[in-house]
């Protein structure tokens, strides 16, 4: 029998190794896991069952005993220039806003950035509304995470779905496809 994952915060009804767990995940986030090049760092993913109805932040923090420090959001944002808008992800703690007229804008080299509709989000990443994560975003994004997040020892983000969070190292984030750790990418 498999030995329960420790938790490192919050309280839970179960945790799991989120890589036994794929079907549980939105499919690219399921991929991502399987396919990441460094499966110790997969294998630190946790993943751990919600309340979908309990996601909203501030609730999700109290109902869970999560520390607001402890749990960060993923927007997807979109960024123009001369016509072309690029989609990005920002990665920022719970009790911070992402700086996207001023610090993401600049990081892309947009003119103008702003965050992505949520019909433009939700198609482009195969991920659902409030549980966008930046595990299994779409190949050749850029993945801007606060360097407070990769600072946190552990954080957690969304599952891809609703229903469920992953919890893992915040070092770990900086390690994915397209991740670069911005000092002051929030506020």
């Amino acid at each position: 029998m498999t030995e329960q994952p420790q938790l490192p915060f919050g309280t839970f009804a179960s945790v799991a190794r989120a890589l036994d767990v794929g079907e549980l995940l939105a499919g690219p986030v399921a991929d991502a896991l399987k396919n990441w090049d460094d499966q110790e760092a997969a294998r630190s993913v946790l993943y751990v069952d919600t309340d979908p109805e309990k996601a909203d932040t501030a609730v999700f923090c109290e109902t869970y005993g999560v520390p607001l420090e402890a749990s960060a959001n993923c927007v997807v944002v979109a960024a123009k220039r001369g016509g072309e808008t690029t989609l990005a992800a920002c990665l920022a703690l719970a009790h911070t806003r992402v700086d996207v007229n001023r610090t993401v804008r600049k990081r892309l080299d947009a003119r103008k950035a702003s965050f992505a509709p949520m019909d433009t989000a939700v198609a482009e990443t195969g991920m659902e509304y409030g549980g966008i994560t930046p595990l299994g975003l779409p190949a050749g994004w850029p993945l801007l995470i606060d360097a407070a997040v990769a600072a946190t020892p552990h954080v957690l983000v969304g599952s891809g779905r609703r229903r469920g969070k992953l919890i893992l190292p915040g070092h770990v984030l900086a390690g994915l496809p397209g991740a670069e750790v911005v000092p002051e990418a929030a506020a």
